[in-house]
């Protein structure tokens, strides 16, 4: 009996030892067409396969015939059985575009999801907000806000996320928060004066992982588009140090430039929760 107890609690104690592998990702133009390509489709699969959840954005596949051939390929390619969660189609006019996550089953479980309205007409494409809660810590809830914001409106964009904290908090009641995606935040969209007038820069209760210094961009421009920010105590210390980065899959895999064009004209950027 006392044996078994032992095995137990060794189960347990390796069960609660996780950490969560989170990136953001711009598949430029994602669909039918980028998945057809063999060799495109299997790098984006390499790529999706490293994280327990990930963002992917500009999907358009209104049909979600690319998104079901996608995860039938990670769940083929990987020991790991991924699920997701998608948005109707987002953006103003014709141009529409969705934010998909793809999550590890074994590692999260989905809690709620929630379309932010777009009253004020704030953003091209307003966040999809999810919460997760990962399987072997409960009681803990993780929320992802994602944005892809327009270029030419990234300063009004980025601003716009501190309204939607507010609301997160007043909804869900925790300011424990992922904002993450490609902010356009740098370079011709962004620059150095625009900052004091963005609160989620200026504001104490923001972490940006993601410095202004990296290049997340595949060409040859050199921008930190690509953003991550959490708020909240808690997970500001579950966060893993120094693992926020850029994932380039160009030296990773060995691509030419053309072949890493061919996949994304952005990097993923990616961070690391530790274990509880």
């Amino acid at each position: 009996m006392k044996l078994l107890v032992v095995f137990s609690c060794l189960a347990v104690l390796l069960h609660t030892c996780t950490s969560l592998r989170i990136c953001a990702f711009n598949i430029q133009s994602f669909g039918d067409s980028k998945l057809s390509d063999e060799g495109i489709s299997k790098i984006i699969v390499k790529i999706l396969s490293q994280y327990d959840i990930a963002l992917v954005q500009e999907v358009r596949d209104s049909d979600l015939s690319a998104v079901s051939e996608l995860l039938e390929r990670l769940n083929s390619a990987s020991k790991h059985s991924y699920a997701y969660e998608i948005c109707e189609p987002l953006g103003r006019e014709n141009y529409k575009e969705m934010y998909l996550f793809l999550y590890r089953t074994k590692s999260v479980s989905l809690v709620d999801k929630y379309q932010y309205p777009n009253r004020n007409n704030a953003f091209s494409r307003p966040p999809f907000i999810v919460k997760f809660s990962p399987l072997d810590a409960k009681e803990e809830l993780l929320i992802l806000v994602p944005l892809h914001a327009s270029p030419n409106e990234a300063v009004a964009e980025i601003d716009a996320l501190y309204d939607v904290y507010l609301k997160i908090i007043d909804k869900w009641g925790t300011d424990n928060m992922m904002f993450m995606g490609d902010f356009n935040a740098d370079c011709s969209y962004v620059g150095k004066k625009d900052w004091a007038s963005i609160r989620l820069r200026t504001s104490e209760f923001f972490k940006w992982l993601i410095s202004d210094s990296t290049d997340t961009t595949v060409g040859k421009s050199n921008c930190a588009y690509d953003r991550i920010v959490v708020s909240g105590s808690k997970l500001r210390k579950w966060v893993e140090p120094q693992s926020a980065k850029v994932f380039d899959f160009k030296s990773a895999f060995k691509l030419s430039q053309e072949e890493a064009l061919a996949v994304s004209d952005h990097f993923p950027v990616e961070v690391t929760l530790k274990s509880r």
